[in-house]
């Protein structure tokens, strides 16, 4: 049956499965090997070759999902975002940036791209005016991450992939904060969709990984460069990413429930002085998240009252776990400029609106009130600033 006439949770269960022929299991077979046959066979096989049984099958379950040709899984988000980058830009290209991306991405950038002779412009905001007035004669790429990381801005993907097009840009997209349960950026226009699939797509925290996903064309080229560069994940992690990815829609659309809720709750909140959630009516991109995405996602942040100390606030939680990373099937909350953005300047934090007041909250699958309450308590006894 063709998976774009399947429901999420049929594709997110089935699809990219092996076929347990010997002994008719009803989950898909581990291939361990690192080495395989190569005589009198179509394809050789070779685990950095992106080839072995379980990574080719996982491979179609998220082009499935993301309604792509084809797609590759790495070791991790990174791993798969600079393969992408590196593929599409060479020495004396040049490169438009979303301003406001993750830390790493961003460090990634402006660390190494000098290295290999790649220029590059942040935008100055996130209007299509803004992209466009970054375009030069030798850009060759846009990258975009919506919503972002950590204070959850849109940018329009219809209009961002519309202008790539007029002047022949490739367009890439991270799309780890929505995952495809909220928002397919391929059906926009945009050329190259990516995530960290240590986040949504693993959901328990144990994970690490990422993927790219796009046309069979796109993704040969990503191959090629991928192979050398050895981004490969092993096996065994790929089999506990299928098995984790048969709940991924189940699991994102509990948390979203969550998100609102709290989001809503912590707008009211005389300890909060702003929230950042596309679900709010009071969010200046609510109108293009109901147009782009299939909801608003379970990712916020907020930013407490400079009379409250934010790391007494983590301190003091006894259910939400202050964590590095994000959407695990338990809530966490982290402070950006000490983790995901501490590798950008106090200068650069503050030109995108991030605080040291500023908390990430990735939503759980808890009960509301358990949620409610742990925040209740937690700024009852966290210190008050002097």
């Amino acid at each position: 049956m063709n998976s774009k006439k399947q429901g999420l949770n049929t594709i997110c269960t089935h699809s990219g499965a092996i076929e347990d022929t010997v002994f008719k299991g009803s989950v898909s077979p581990l291939y361990m090997s690192t080495s395989f046959d190569f005589m009198d066979v179509d394809t050789k096989r070779y685990p950095r070759y992106f080839n072995t049984p379980n990574q080719e099958h996982l491979s179609k379950k998220i082009a499935a999902l993301e309604h792509a040709e084809a797609a590759l899984i790495f070791a991790s988000g990174m791993a798969a975002i600079s393969a992408t980058l590196l593929t599409f830009l060479k020495s004396g290209d040049h490169a438009v940036i979303q301003n406001d991306i993750y830390g790493g991405t961003r460090n990634f950038i402006e660390s190494h791209f000098k290295n290999y002779g790649i220029e590059y412009n942040f935008t100055k905001d996130l209007s299509s005016e803004s992209f466009e007035a970054c375009i030069q004669p030798n850009t060759k790429l846009i990258y975009v991450e919506t919503p972002s990381n950590p204070l959850l801005k849109l940018v329009d993907l219809f209009a961002i992939a519309k202008l790539a097009k007029s002047h022949q840009i490739t367009t890439a997209a991270d799309n780890t904060f929505a995952s495809p349960v909220i928002q397919n950026p391929i059906d926009l226009g945009i050329d190259i969709v990516m995530h960290s699939a240590t986040k949504y797509f693993g959901g328990h925290s144990d994970i690490s990984a990422g993927a790219v996903a796009s046309t069979q064309k796109i993704m040969d080229k990503i191959w090629d460069l991928a192979k050398d560069f050895g981004g490969n994940l092993s096996d065994y992690t790929v089999w506990l990413l299928e098995r984790s990815m048969k709940t991924l829609a189940i699991r994102v659309k509990a948390q979203q429930r969550n998100a609102k809720r709290l989001a809503k709750f912590l707008e009211k909140h005389s300890a909060v002085k702003s929230v950042f959630y596309p679900g709010l009516k009071s969010s200046p991109y609510h109108s293009l998240a109901k147009i782009q995405m299939k909801g608003f996602g379970a990712m916020l942040s907020f930013e407490l009252k400079k009379q409250y100390d934010a790391d007494e606030f983590l301190k003091a939680l006894r259910l939400i776990k202050p964590s590095m990373s994000l959407a695990g099937v338990e809530s966490t909350m982290l402070l950006p400029s000490k983790t995901s953005h501490a590798l950008l300047s106090e200068l650069d934090r503050a030109n995108q609106g991030i605080s040291d007041q500023l908390i990430r909250f990735s939503l759980g699958i808890e009960t509301k009130k358990d949620l409610i309450e742990d925040i209740e308590q937690a700024i009852t006894v966290c210190n008050v600033k002097k």
